[in-house]
């Protein structure tokens, strides 16, 4: 199953440990998930593991940034940059992630406001949002 998780999802994953990621990050760490990345998506993950709530959690757990970003290295598989997708979003920061699932009709798993309201146009472009992982 091809998947593009947006940043708060990776975060979700290996940063907050939130339980309902559970299945997803068992499904990524298994390889039955093919989890797709973009260079500028790294950059963006990077980019948020140095804000401070962000590293604030950070050390509180005693994980490094680059333990988070070498999960992203490990597992994602890094794509070149998608054409525009026939739709945009209102978040341009959410744009690559609309794209890169478009272009490679992946499901794609955010918790963005603006992505979710895009659920019917992006399921004409076949890109499933958030659909449940089948552990």
């Amino acid at each position: 199953m091809k998947r593009v998780l947006d940043t708060n999802i990776v975060l979700d994953l290996w940063v907050f440990d939130e339980p309902k990621a559970e299945a997803l990050r068992t499904s990524v760490e298994s390889g039955s998930t093919q989890w797709l990345a973009t260079a500028a998506m790294r950059e963006e993950l990077a980019r948020v593991l140095a804000y401070p709530q962000i590293a604030k959690r950070l050390t509180h757990r005693e994980l490094p940034a680059s333990a988070v970003l070498g999960h992203f290295d490990r597992w994602a598989q890094l794509q070149p940059d998608a054409p525009k997708a026939e739709y945009a979003c209102k978040d341009p920061d959410d744009q690559k992630f609309i794209d890169l699932a478009v272009a490679h009709t992946a499901s794609l798993h955010s918790k963005d406001a603006q992505v979710l309201c895009m659920r019917k146009r992006l399921e004409r472009c076949g890109v499933a949002l958030n659909p449940t992982i089948l552990a």
